[in-house]
């Protein structure tokens, strides 16, 4: 049983500037527009921050309705059990879930890590994301973040390779994660996998679209795949193993801490490596994200390194190595 609480409900939208354009397979953007969800009980506030996301169907307009239907039933009181049934998974869902949880650590005195059974976090290495560019313009990434232990190429067109090649010359030692988008077809994977390996990538993030990966059942995958866009929750995972070796958790596809937690334990169970990865949002995306990336294979909890501006309190970071969030942001 969590926590019954009666609170009062703001929702509010932030912007943060990104540092330059941030370009994927599907667009670019300069901002990372999110809505922050504020819950006050007495004295004590929570909050919890979710973005937004097209490619799932979801606007800001959308989301905050969402949010803004649980009002009454916030006053009446809720916890996060009930909460997993009065919203499907997705951002609305993450806001409120991890505000709630902000909310019961606030009014125990309790960290959340301990509330959720968990060990208490201490720091890991994330992966730092190269934006899609010219070959010239990511191997001077590459070299201006060559010191990072890991890099995130995104590719998804006609020249990926020579791409990919600028980018080890720039970063000699990094290891390299590959995040197609849903940009390529089975051909390219196999065309593909052999020079990736070669220049030492360890793994490649949904190359085929979600929902047209059946070519990937059963095929030879020398270059590890991950699940992105093709997993969400625990009823994703059925429709994942044979195709897939790694699934990739963000809050904002799980709808939450909970779920994302629950997802993580049903997917080492199912024979996955996991990744724990974010969109771009702030360090409050990034708090109870962090929980979820404790002992998995892959971080990948960069947001506020691609953002020119932050919280208040953001979260501390030694070039990759990101530090639990202080109680004063989150949890």
């Amino acid at each position: 049983m969590t926590e019954l609480l009666k609170a009062e409900l703001l929702v509010t939208r932030d912007v943060f500037a990104t540092k330059g354009v941030f370009t994927i397979s599907r667009g670019s953007r300069t901002q990372a527009c999110v809505l922050t969800v504020t819950l006050t009980s007495g004295e004590h506030v929570g909050v919890g921050e979710c973005v937004p996301y097209a490619r799932y169907g979801e606007t800001l307009d959308s989301v905050e309705a969402q949010v803004l239907g649980l009002r009454q039933a916030l006053r009446d009181g809720m916890d996060r059990s009930m909460l997993q049934s009065a919203l499907p998974a997705g951002a609305a869902r993450n806001a409120v879930d991890c505000a709630l949880w902000d909310l019961q650590a606030k009014s125990t005195g309790t960290p959340v890590w301990s509330l959720a059974g968990l060990s208490e976090p201490t720091p890991v290495t994330t992966a730092y994301t190269l934006s899609l560019d010219t070959p010239e313009n990511m191997q001077a990434a590459a070299s201006e973040n060559s010191a990072r232990p890991v890099l995130k190429i995104k590719l998804g067109g006609t020249g990926d390779l020579e791409r990919l090649q600028a980018v080890r010359r720039g970063a000699p030692d990094s290891t390299l994660i590959v995040d197609a988008n849903e940009g390529w077809s089975a051909a390219d994977y196999d065309a593909l996998a052999p020079a990736m390996l070669d220049l030492g990538v360890a793994l490649v993030e949904q190359p085929l679209p979600a929902g047209h990966d059946q070519a990937l059942l059963g095929r030879k995958r020398p270059l590890p795949v991950c699940a992105d866009e093709a997993c969400h929750d625990r009823e994703s995972l059925g429709q994942l193993s044979g195709k897939y070796d790694v699934v990739n958790i963000k809050l904002d596809k799980t709808g939450g801490l909970t779920e994302a937690l629950a997802l993580r334990e049903a997917a080492i169970k199912a024979g996955f490596d996991v990744m724990v990865g974010c969109m771009v949002g702030s360090s409050l995306a990034m708090a109870p994200a962090l929980l979820v990336a404790q002992g998995v294979t892959y971080v990948d909890l960069d947001g506020p390194l691609l953002l020119a501006e932050d919280r208040v309190t953001p979260m501390q970071f030694e070039v990759s190595l990101i530090h639990p969030a202080s109680r004063k942001l989150w949890g």
